[in-house]
């Protein structure tokens, strides 16, 4: 493995403990807890395939006319990505992203998704995503605002190993760790109860692990090269992206303890 993509992993091995070991896993006990986290965690499902949209662009021909951009290895790897994550199959069988698994997921255990499909729907009819955030049109929690603000000020800086360095190191080189933690958790305390869940957990498990991760690290390497600012660059960002990780977490963990207090105090 390349030096400087050890060196990386070596510097945020610490916070990746902190996300893989966080106590929001063992507050997981009732449905009502699991759709705490999914109402929030969505939003980061939803603002992942923005960085991955971010790259697609960046590194691929858009538009037309077609013309050969960018390093044709580099083109497959983001391609790859994009088909899966954006068009992957579904429990049944059928077409679907993997936000969109995420919502039927969401629909199966109960969560309400009718914030994050306002959020999605005034998008469609054309407020831009900054206004959103910015005047915080569909009342996010601060934590999940937080979140996602992180990841769009990586996207508009433009800086396509910065980019990646977030989609890599904060997400698809995280995820089948910590989704193994909840899954394990999963299995303990809902058996049979969320299949469309754990078909998502799984399919991001697999695909990540096998296929992904291994992607995303040719294509560091592809655009930091030999230019050691860009290395830095790129460390900095996967640090920042596992600390706005453990305060999304962080936030979603004290949300579900208080659900519980507060269903203590009725009872």
């Amino acid at each position: 493995m390349n030096p400087k993509i050890v060196d990386i992993k070596e510097g945020i091995l610490p916070l990746r403990q902190l996300l893989l070991q966080h106590p929001v896993y063992q507050q997981l006990r009732h449905l009502d807890d699991l759709n705490i986290l999914m109402e929030q965690h969505v939003f980061a499902v939803w603002d992942f395939m923005a960085l991955l949209k971010a790259l697609q662009f960046g590194l691929t021909s858009t538009n037309a006319p077609w013309m050969p951009i960018g390093n044709p290895k580099t083109r497959r790897l983001i391609n790859e990505i994009v088909l899966e994550e954006e068009s992957d199959m579904d429990i049944e069988g059928n077409p679907s992203s993997h936000y969109e698994m995420y919502l039927q997921s969401m629909e199966q255990c109960g969560a309400n998704t009718e914030q994050v499909e306002r959020f999605i729907a005034r998008l469609l009819s054309g407020y831009s995503h900054k206004e959103l955030l910015k005047f915080n049109v569909e009342q996010l929690k601060d934590y999940t605002l937080e979140f996602v603000n992180t990841t769009f000020e990586i996207i508009h800086r433009g800086k396509l190993h910065e980019i990646a360095a977030a989609f890599t190191f904060g997400r698809e080189d995280l995820i089948p760790d910590m989704f193994r933690s909840i899954v394990s958790d999963l299995d303990k305390n809902f058996p049979g109860k969320l299949d469309t869940f754990r078909y998502y957990l799984d399919r991001h498990i697999e695909l990540d692990e096998e296929v992904h991760t291994p992607l995303a690290l040719q294509m560091i390497e592809e655009l930091c090269g030999d230019d050691d600012s860009k290395w830095q660059e790129a460390k900095e960002v996967a640090t920042n992206c596992l600390k706005a990780r453990i305060k999304l977490w962080d936030g979603i963990e004290q949300s579900i303890k208080n659900r519980q207090m507060e269903k203590a105090v009725k009872a």
